[in-house]
């Protein structure tokens, strides 16, 4: 998915969603530092970093409820 980088308001980058017309408010903390407007943003799913998650979290909570 992509979006495009229309403004910035206070603490907000206003984006739209390639393909549409809808605009939606993501927090500056969520866009690269040096984001402008007018670029376009990818938005993807890492499958290697979600696994690294889960497999992180699993071993937490199996810390967390071994006897």
């Amino acid at each position: 998915m992509k979006i495009i980088i229309d403004r910035f308001e206070g603490n907000f980058a206003v984006v739209e969603v390639e393909g549409s017309n809808n605009t939606i408010d993501i927090p500056l903390e969520v866009i690269p530092e040096k984001a402008q407007p007018g670029d376009v943003l990818c938005i993807k799913i890492d499958r290697e970093a979600t696994q690294k998650s889960k497999n992180e979290i699993e071993k937490l909570m199996d810390d967390v409820w071994e006897d």
